[in-house]
């Protein structure tokens, strides 16, 4: 069995959590919330594939 790693962990909840955040804006109509929800899931799915260029 692999080891969990925890910092490409804690990204990928990051991201999940952001796209959820993006559904919820959009049923509230909050343009400010979707699109800082946009940034955070740009940045996070970003920092995990650059983490994952770095260990490999």
């Amino acid at each position: 069995m692999k080891r969990i790693e925890p910092v490409p962990l804690l990204l990928a909840i990051l991201a999940v959590a952001a796209i959820m955040a993006i559904g919820v804006f959009i049923a509230e109509q909050s343009l400010i919330g979707i699109a800082a929800s946009t940034v955070i899931l740009i940045a996070a799915m970003g920092a995990g594939f650059a983490h994952k260029k770095r260990t490999r």
